[in-house]
């Protein structure tokens, strides 16, 4: 179905090419997961199977791919949408209508459908992806969960023979990646669909993947059988990377097939208690840390279109404290931290920031953007929104200057923690959703407002960026900043916060230690507690820390 003979891609101005001699041949009916680090090159290789490299993109494509007896040089993306249907990272990048019912309709009436077969297809697709009482909502309207689920709807009316999925389920809790993941195989399974899927939370598809196709991040590529892969790439999933440190042969791929094996592991770690995941923080009292009230939110309420999004809650952040806000899509996360930042509206409710000099009693709506921007930094969902330059270099320089005098060092500086090696004198918007990220991650975090608010922030970053973001988290709640993380990635939750605050139908739920919370939790927990339930860790970290008796 794909064929790939001796692909390289080489962008303008680059050092060296993105792909490099690529030769692989992806059947029929086959779920291929695509995984590397941040920039390695996924999205290249995505693109380079509909047409956007190089149609769109640019740069230089050499060697030939072929999809369906259709060569991608020849065909740019238009001839090829009858065949390839492909879901971004960005959702709101790909829709051209205003609701979701239109937005399902819109490939099947350009591609001619007949109106008959249209409605059928539309209908099955709003049951299969849990958007049937959406069909008249806006999308602007729509939690950015509710956004990928609509995305990927839109290309599934088409019927394409291929599937490529660019972080399908980042914006996504881990019941509704469930969903979305077994409606996706189902195709695969009893429909012959090809599918390509670009992912960094590993654990949620590595156990449906036929083959995974590892990008190390110097062009080439290793594809094998996942098991075989992930024995030795750089990227695995948690179970992977605690059968390695057990020593499981085959490696499991799920933590039903781990915890078959895992007996003897249990056995070895009962009556042990494991280190906290998280050290106890050491915060500079002079900074303000050590439990001094950052934000107070009373009774807040938020409503849109007249339906509750946002249910009287009450929250506290604390200074020195790294805070995960929690719960299924469409919970309300995102727009409880609108109503917070003063950038979304409050129906009732009241929000209060310490000022300059601990002065309280600051509303950060009743402020000007740039003055509220000082007491609360927010970094939406969709961080392209945030970039208005055209060079690296100058985003850059902007958060330098908005940060002067902050203390969280230069923003080229955070940049490079994130994401090293991006050039200066890039276009923002050529960068990939990983890089975009970070970019606009390093550019906010130097201003260091007293409040942090970060809505989804591991959305196309890898594990490594990932921990050099709860690094640098830490410092700025060492320095005395309070941070609230709205997130569905447990993983990243479970190293990252100190407390979590658990949404549901707009309410708070559940609050309490992230350890504490985390562990008790059926669908919000990692996947080493769903491995070993009994023994009390979260991490592979902290069971090699039993092992080694520590």
């Amino acid at each position: 179905m794909i064929s790939f003979e001796n692909v390289s891609v080489k962008y303008d101005d680059a050092p060296r090419s993105v792909l490099r001699d690529v030769n692989l041949t992806i059947g029929e009916g086959e779920l291929c997961l695509v995984v590397g680090r941040t920039g390695a090159g996924k999205s290249t290789l995505l693109g380079a199977v509909n047409g956007l490299v190089p149609h769109f993109t640019g740069g230089t494509l050499y060697g030939r791919v072929t999809v369906g007896g259709r060569d991608t040089a020849e065909h740019p993306p238009r001839e090829l949408a009858d065949l390839v249907g492909v879901v971004g990272q960005d959702p709101l990048d790909g829709f051209v209508t205003d609701t979701v019912g239109e937005e399902l309709a819109y490939a099947v009436e350009q591609l001619g459908v007949d109106p008959a077969v249209r409605r059928k297809r539309i209908e099955e697709t709003l049951e299969l992806l849990d958007l049937t009482e959406l069909r008249h909502r806006p999308l602007h309207e729509l939690s950015g969960g509710q956004q990928q689920r609509v995305a990927l709807g839109s290309v599934l009316t088409a019927h394409p023979r291929v599937l490529v999925l660019d972080e399908p389920t980042s914006a996504l809790d881990p019941a509704s990646a469930g969903e979305v993941l077994a409606a996706v195989t189902r195709l695969v399974r009893d429909l012959g669909v090809t599918v390509l899927l670009s992912e960094h939370r590993l654990e949620r598809v590595a156990q449906y993947a036929d083959r995974v196709i590892h990008l190390p991040g110097d062009g080439t590529v290793v594809c094998g059988p996942p098991a075989e892969v992930f024995r030795t790439s750089t990227v695995a999933p948690p179970v992977v990377e605690l059968g390695r440190l057990a020593g499981w042969d085959p490696l499991p791929l799920s933590a039903q097939a781990a915890r078959r094996v895992a007996a003897p592991l249990r056995a070895r770690l009962a009556g042990r208690t494991p280190a906290p995941v998280r050290p106890a923080r050491t915060a500079d009292p002079a900074a303000g840390a050590g439990g001094t009230e950052a934000l107070r939110a009373r009774a807040v309420t938020v409503t849109h279109m007249g339906l509750p999004a946002v249910r009287e809650v009450d929250l506290v952040l604390r200074a020195g404290e790294v805070t995960a806000l929690m719960g299924p899509s469409g919970s309300g996360k995102t727009s409880l931290l609108c109503a917070l930042h003063g950038s979304g509206p409050r129906r009732s409710g009241t929000v209060t920031v310490r000022g300059a000099g601990g002065a309280p009693g600051i509303d950060p709506g009743a402020l000007p953007a740039a003055e509220a921007r000082r007491l609360v930094g927010m970094v939406p969902q969709t961080p392209t929104d945030l970039l208005s330059w055209g060079t690296v270099r100058q985003e850059l320089a902007q958060g330098d200057a908005e940060g002067a005098g902050s203390g969280a060092g230069p923003a080229r500086e955070l940049l490079d923690r994130l994401a090293p090696g991006i050039d200066d004198a890039m276009h923002p918007r050529d960068l990939s959703e990983g890089r975009k990220l970070a970019l606009v991650l390093a550019v906010r975090l130097t201003a260091a407002p007293g409040v942090v608010l970060l809505d989804e922030p591991t959305r196309g970053l890898d594990r490594r960026a990932k921990t050099a973001l709860i690094r640098i988290l830490d410092d700025l709640a060492a320095a005395g900043r309070a941070v609230l993380i709205a997130t569905h990635d447990v993983e990243f939750a479970v190293r990252a916060a100190d407390r979590v605050v658990m949404m549901a139908e707009g309410e708070a739920v559940a609050e309490g230690a992230a350890a504490e919370i985390l562990a008790a939790s059926t669908v919000f927990t990692s996947q080493v507690a769903e491995i070993l339930p009994s023994v009390g860790c979260l991490t592979v970290a902290q069971v090699a820390g039993l092992l080694n008796g520590s």
